[in-house]
Parts: C-alpha cells; sequence; structure tokens
C-alpha cells in the first residue's frame, strides 16, 4: 500500500523500534525495509493509517544507543520476508531511512514518554 497523502491536523506518531541485534537494522538501511512481531502490527498499521507521518526511532536491545530513525511509507502486508531469518516476524513494510547514526541515550534523557508514567525515552 502507498504512503497515504499527507493529512492536515492529524497527529505525527512515533515509535521505538527495539531490534534484538544489530544486523537487523543493517539489512533495514540498505533495503528499505521492517518487519515487527505480529503484536505490534496492528497500532502501526493503524497509526499509518490515521496520522499525518509515523516515524520509528530504532534501537538494539542492551546497546544504550539509538541506531537512526526512519519514516513509514506503506502498511504492513501479508507479505513476509526471510531476510531476518526468524519465523516470528509478521509481514514487511517500507521505511525511509532519514538519520542512520549511532546515538548515546543519554543525548535524549531530556525527552520524556507521557504514555510511560514520564519515563524516559530510551
Amino acid at each position: 500500500s502507498k504512503s497515504p497523502s499527507r493529512r492536515q491536523n492529524m497527529p505525527v506518531r512515533y515509535f521505538i523500534m527495539k531490534s534484538s541485534n544489530l544486523q537487523n537494522i543493517e539489512i533495514s538501511q540498505q533495503k528499505g525495509i521492517w518487519s515487527t512481531v505480529p503484536s505490534n502490527e496492528r497500532k502501526l498499521n493503524g497509526a499509518f493509517w490515521k496520522s499525518s507521518m509515523v516515524y520509528l526511532v530504532f534501537s538494539v536491545q542492551g546497546s544504550g544507543h539509538f541506531q537512526g530513525f526512519a519514516r513509514m511509507c506503506s502498511s504492513i502486508g501479508c507479505q513476509k520476508s526471510q531476510d531476518w531469518g526468524s519465523t516470528g516476524f509478521g509481514g514487511v513494510f517500507k521505511v525511509e531511512w532519514i538519520r542512520k547514526e549511532s546515538i548515546p541515550f543519554q543525548f535524549a534523557h531530556h525527552l520524556l514518554n507521557p504514555w510511560n508514567d514520564n519515563k524516559k525515552v530510551q
């Protein structure tokens, strides 16, 4: 599915995407795709269709860093990818990487998540 046209007065949504390893993020950066566990798909697809833009901020679990961020460019389909080598992932969707850089969490400690008891974003 193609990206919806930019909708005025619709929220921009942000999601932290945790990856179990750096290789998955490198594959995403090379191919412009991502896949997540099925339990995340409904929330991401809903945000994609009801928001003006959806940004995904990526982090490898336990790294203490963000590895960059991307814009969600399509809804999540049924097609799966063998790129990640895991049967636990759902459908593939397109992403456009905006920044590919390792940034320590400490640089974002001023950001608090009001939907998670105002905890630091990391």
